[in-house]
């Protein structure tokens, strides 16, 4: 079922078990920063990228090394080489998923975006490293920006697809046939916003961070977080802003957000968090937000 009808959606939710499959990866995956500067295409759309003169390449590489030494404490976490010529690379996850045995590749809105699909040494590794079947939907007319765009609640097999010029309708569609999904809920993201896992995060199937400012309609915000309740942290102008809604659970027992992002976190909020049984673990990433996504942005996950 895909829908935006949210009564519709809700019903089926109350009654949809927590065995669609495992709740969090099983390994992750990077993209170094390579080059790291202002894809001028992607900030067309993207209001949370900084002027060209904050781009500080050195300090976006140290800290993505420190992510990926973070990561490999909890799970397997490889690194691609970045490529000059994809300065978004760092953010894979909006060009490939994975559910159990397939893999998925996605078809962004600029081309400058549209460069990564086309990664040999990525598809191989999915194809011939991992034995994975492949989905391209790179060729097809319709963005679909992948887990950009749709923030999936792996446990119970559930979609929550913001949509914008990085995601329309028949994207969606095609995502939620990709990735098998029970069901899907479609809603429309407040103008400037980009990405849904910018304003949403679902944690292991048991928590949510929601933003609502990014939500055109802040009801929808409120009915998606009452599903998670009472684990279910509502983030604050600040909090939005500083990217807490971009976090992400690699493991049952921890949410993985940006130093700035666990800074910003009110201490009712981390509460929350630590009431559904999650601590909070940050890493500092202030050169990479500069490109206008988080910590979450640069994780692709393996199931």
């Amino acid at each position: 079922m895909i829908t935006r009808d949210f009564a519709v959606f809700s019903e089926l939710v109350r009654d949809t078990p927590a065995d669609f499959g495992p709740a969090t990866a099983r390994a992750a995956f990077l993209v170094a920063p390579d080059g790291f500067r202002l894809a001028e295409q992607s900030a067309q759309d993207n209001v949370y990228m900084a002027d060209a003169a904050r781009f500080d390449a050195a300090r976006a590489s140290a800290q993505h090394r420190d992510l990926q030494r973070a990561f490999s404490a909890v799970l397997p976490t490889v690194c691609f080489a970045g490529n000059p010529d994809t300065p978004d690379a760092v953010f894979p996850n909006n060009v490939f998923g994975t559910t159990p045995g397939r893999y998925v590749v996605g078809r962004m809105r600029h081309e400058v975006r549209q460069r990564e699909a086309a990664r040999s040494d990525i598809r191989g590794f999915f194809r011939d490293v991992l034995g994975y079947r492949e989905l391209d939907l790179s060729s097809q007319a319709h963005a679909c920006e992948l887990t950009g765009a749709l923030v999936i609640d792996r446990a119970r097999g559930l979609g929550y697809c913001g949509l914008s010029e990085r995601c329309d309708e028949v994207g969606a569609r095609l995502m939620h046939e990709a990735f098998g999904l029970r069901a899907t809920l479609l809603f429309d993201l407040a103008p400037g916003e980009y990405h849904t896992n910018v304003v949403l995060a679902v944690l292991a199937g048991r928590a949510a961070v929601v933003c609502p400012k990014g939500f055109a309609d802040p009801a929808m915000a409120q009915g998606i977080a009452g599903l998670y309740a009472p684990h279910a942290v509502m983030c604050t102008p600040e909090e939005h802003a500083a990217f807490v809604g971009n976090c992400i659970a690699l493991s049952t027992d921890t949410v993985w957000m940006s130093a700035g992002a666990g800074r910003a976190l009110t201490g009712a909020h981390r509460q929350v968090l630590q009431d559904a049984g999650f601590r909070v673990e940050a890493v500092e990433l202030d050169a990479i937000e500069a490109a206008g996504g988080s910590l979450r942005c640069c994780v692709g996950e393996i199931f």
